[in-house]
């Protein structure tokens, strides 16, 4: 059984070795991808290109529910998210990785539940992020140990108004896709963890032309390599129990 999944982009393909794909039913259609189940170390890994592997599927398109159903399906338990940001602090300069504790949801439109019918379940977020991931990706080092993501709903980037409104609240980066994703891993009893890279600094936190996608692009693939080498060393050094309060969640 598969026990760790990472959800990210198609560079992550390489990532794995003996990588096969394999086919997963789940109750809410098809994910972005078929998972592909590779070898990190002595760890059973699955892989889903959260946006597909040709980038097809905007954020708000993205079928979370599917993609980490499919995750828990093959057996993952623990789920490293990583994803590209926008920085809302100056310090937070393009290449950092920040490994959030706090997110705020501002998408709209997207299914943000498996629950859609009875029973009705309300899950504790109170704290989104799995405290076990989380502290083994600070113990790896070379990261911000904690900070607020604020998901907005994309595809466009933030007005200068609404970056300048963001980094007044204290919050630290801008994402689109941290949410549902979070919240439904919590609801399937997944441990989460978000590793954030910046690869900008957001509309309104500095002066300029604003960001552009090619800029974003291209400043993650400048950061994929540390990436990997970060996630590499993650997988290999999380505990395999499965006493975890994140699996306990729904009440």
């Amino acid at each position: 059984m598969v026990d760790v999944g990472v959800i990210g982009g198609s560079g992550f393909y390489e990532f794995l070795e003996e990588a096969e794909r394999v086919e997963v039913q789940t109750p809410f259609g098809a994910p972005s991808e078929m998972p592909v189940v590779g070898v990190v170390g002595d760890r059973e890994v699955a892989f889903v290109p959260r946006h597909g592997v040709d980038h097809r599927f905007p954020p708000h398109r993205v079928n979370y529910r599917a993609n980490l159903w499919a995750l828990r399906e093959l057996g993952v338990r623990q789920v490293l998210g990583p994803c590209a940001v926008g920085s809302l602090k100056a310090e937070l300069t393009p290449g950092t990785f920040v490994v959030p504790d706090q997110f705020v949801d501002r998408t709209w439109g997207r299914a943000h539940t498996v629950y859609d019918e009875a029973p009705v379940m309300h899950t504790s977020m109170a704290d989104p992020y799995c405290p076990t991931g989380r502290a083994t990706v600070i113990a790896a080092g070379n990261v911000v140990p904690e900070g607020t993501m604020v998901v907005i709903n994309g595809p466009r980037f933030s007005t200068r108004a609404e970056s300048q409104w963001h980094a007044a609240q204290g919050w630290s980066v801008v994402g689109m896709t941290g949410a549902p994703e979070a919240s439904i891993a919590r609801e399937l009893g997944l441990c989460y963890t978000s590793i954030a890279v910046v690869t900008d600094h957001d509309a309104g936190v500095e002066t300029g032309d604003g960001v552009t996608q090619e800029e974003v692009f291209e400043a993650f693939k400048h950061s994929i390599e540390r990436l990997q080498a970060l996630l590499r060393h993650v997988i290999r050094q999380l505990p395999t129990t499965d006493d975890c309060t994140c699996r306990g969640a729904a009440s």
